[in-house]
């Protein structure tokens, strides 16, 4: 499956009586729970001695690529495309491949 596939296929289930300012507000708002969701699992595992539950961190990314994909969805662009201008925003910031040095005097 493309990334653009997930996208139509998890946008069945957007519940359609959302208008685009819902979807957009319902969209953030859920993408920020998801991620606090995979944060919490960490944060047990490092401080509260849990193993780390590799099996459920799986399925709370699945959760956010859902809320990415109703975002992307509400703004009319494919998942793809925003995937892909992040590749080329990484490849102008450190062409070499990450370093620190470039991390901590990059130009916005």
């Amino acid at each position: 499956m493309t990334i653009n596939e997930y996208q139509k296929l998890a946008m069945t289930t957007l519940n359609p009586a959302l208008d685009k300012k819902d979807v957009l507000i319902n969209g953030v708002m859920g993408l920020c729970g998801e991620s606090g969701e995979v944060i919490d699992i960490v944060k047990k595992h490092l401080a509260q001695g849990h193993e780390l539950d590799r099996e459920k961190i799986i399925k709370e990314l699945g959760d956010v690529a859902w809320y990415m994909a109703e975002i992307a969805t509400v703004l009319d662009v494919e998942l793809e495309d925003v995937l892909v201008q992040n590749i080329e925003k990484l490849k102008k910031r450190y062409p070499e491949g990450f370093s620190t040095e470039k991390s901590l005097n990059r130009e916005e």
